[in-house]
Order: structure tokens, then sequence, then C-alpha cells
């Protein structure tokens, strides 16, 4: 069995700015109504006179990932591609990718696990490389949520917290001396309780109700096929479920809190993030958050904090650093990493 690491981080935000009193132009709301609900001062919304989609912002990201790693797109065995908003309803942005990037016929996975989708597809591309099955993997979290959200007073709840983005990185297997010291992909754990998950949805158009049924009805208080999301309910289960995740992941490697150097929480609320702060007793310099900045990127939104503060210089050599999201389905999960 190999260890799985880290070996290149990229991440791109679309260059619009949206500022919370941008958004009073289109609805009722204020600059302090959203800061003091979510933490967000501003988030990035694809231009659509560019050339961004969902499947493009994620292949520049990857760019970056695959030139930090030192290798070339040719060395990656595999592709793992994270989102709620593919640029098609089908094939997936995976096959994208590997089409934008003129990558070799290499196999091409699609996540559909909302927030939490980077960690599942981190520990999706962690077996197959102990497996021994791939080398390198691509592994890509991208979001353009600003093409599906209501824009008005009626859809603020929702539309206020979401931002467009994309995060890459590159996993390859440990040397036998990094996997001897401990480094690399310590474990992942993730769960889902779905009976929740109407709690947290965007339900239509689906198979289930398709375009032509919604186009007829005609009816304009149709919302269905605009994310529904039940904040308070969410909160709650969110806050809980972080930190049994997190828990899970350090009882698993005989590690405490203690032993935390970086928690990457998904940037879904500053609220929540600052709650499961305290409750582990984290000093500021040993959490990154950038929910003020981007707004809630989904599944990029862990891939771009992680690779934010590896810029920064705040994760180093040996350090512990954790993974942690919950999300629509509900789902949630939890990495460890020696760095």
């Amino acid at each position: 069995m190999y260890n799985s690491k880290i070996i290149g981080l990229g991440y791109y935000v679309p260059e619009n700015v949206v500022t919370n009193n941008d958004l009073k132009e289109f609805m009722d709301t204020s600059d302090e109504w959203i800061q003091e609900r979510t933490g967000i001062k501003e988030r990035r919304w694809i231009d659509t006179s560019t050339e961004d989609t969902t499947a493009v912002m994620g292949a520049k990201a990857a760019r970056i990932a695959i030139d930090r790693a030192g290798i070339s797109k040719d060395d990656i065995d595999f592709i793992v591609f994270a989102t709620l908003s593919p640029d098609m309803y089908f094939p997936g942005g995976g096959v994208q990718v590997q089409d934008i990037l003129e990558m070799p016929t290499i196999g091409a996975l699609d996540v559909r696990n909302q927030c939490s989708g980077f960690i599942y597809a981190m520990s999706v591309a962690d077996q197959f490389i102990k497996t021994g099955m791939y080398k390198n993997i691509l592994v890509i979290g991208s979001e353009n949520h600003s093409g599906g959200l209501e824009k008005s007073t009626r859809g603020r709840n929702v539309s206020v917290i979401f931002g467009d983005g994309a995060g890459a990185a590159v996993l390859s297997r440990c040397s036998d001396e990094e996997k001897a010291a401990g480094k690399g992909i310590l474990s992942s754990h993730l769960h889902s309780e779905g009976k929740h998950a109407k709690e947290l949805a965007l339900e239509g158009p689906s198979t289930k109700r398709w375009v032509p049924e919604i186009i007829a009805a005609n009816n304009p208080d149709d919302v269905s096929y605009y994310p529904y999301m039940n904040g308070q309910f969410v909160f709650k289960h969110a806050v809980g479920r972080f930190s049994e995740a997190i828990i899970e992941g350090l009882q698993a490697n005989n590690l405490k809190k203690e032993a935390i150097d970086m928690l990457i929480p998904h940037q879904a609320n500053l609220r929540i993030a600052q709650f499961i702060q305290k409750k582990f007793q984290l000093s500021d310099d040993k959490v990154h958050n950038n929910i003020h900045k981007y707004g809630n990127t989904t599944a990029a939104s862990v891939i771009i904090a992680l690779t934010e503060a590896w810029e920064l210089g705040k994760i180093k050599d040996n350090d512990l650093v954790v993974l942690a999201a919950f999300g629509s389905g509900f789902t949630w999960g939890s990495v460890i990493i020696r760095w």
C-alpha cells in the first residue's frame, strides 16, 4: 500500500468582484445584514462576456497545480472533478478538463457531493493511489453558482452567500522515506444523512420534473429550479457534524486537538468556522478563512482556502492539516494530512 501526498496546488477565481453594496442594486439587502449573518463582504461572479465556465475555471486552476507539481499534464493518470454546477447536465466537467488541457485519454470521474465534494474527491483519489492503480491524480473543485441564482429580494437568503471559483490539487505517491515518516494523507472520513436532503437542495429541473413540465405550468411562484436552503436547520447540523468529522479523524490517528497546525474548514458561513475554532480552542493562526473575499464556493471552497493558506506560508513541512466540510445531502467529512 502506498501513501498519497499533495504535490501541487492552484486556484482560480473570476476577476469580476461583486460587493455586498453591489447586490443592493437588485435586491433589498445591506452590507451590514450580509456580514452579520455570513461574514461575507464580497464574492466573485463570472462575467458572462468572458470564457469562464465551471470546466474552464477548473482547467485554469489545474494548470497552476500541475505546473507547481513539477510534472507534465501527460503525467496525470486520472481526473476527479467535484461540482454541483456542471456546464452541462451531462457529461460532467472531468472529461471537459481532459479535453481543454489536451491530456491523454485518461479516466475522468465526476463527484456530486456539493459542499463536501472536494473532501469526497480527495478520498477517492487517495484510495486509487493507495492501491497502486494510479500514481498522479488531478483533483478539482469548481463552481459557477452565479449562473443559477435567483438574484432578487425573494432569493437573497441564498444568492448573497454563493460565489464562483475553482481550485485544484495534484496527488501523488509518497516515497518510502516519506511513508515511513508518516507523511501524506493519513485518513479520510465520509458520512451522509439523506433524510435531510430537501433542507438544502435544488429540486428541478430533473428527470422527475423536466423542463417542458415546468414551462407548461407557467407558475411565477415556482422556485424549484433555484437553490433552497433552510438556513437555521443547516447551521445547527453543520456545527455538530463538522466537530464529529474532525474528532473522528483525530481519533483514527491517535491525535489530540492540540496537534492541529492548520484547519481548513469549508467556507459556508464565518459563524460556523468561528464556532468550530472556539470548540477546538484553536488560535487564529491555526484556522484559515477566506469567505469574506469569495463567499461560499461549495466544492471549490476547501481547495481554494487550502491553496491560499499554503501560498501565504501558513502551512509548513510536517504540519498536521485538517480539511473538513458539511453540506447538501446532508454529506460531511474530513481529511487528515501530515504535510
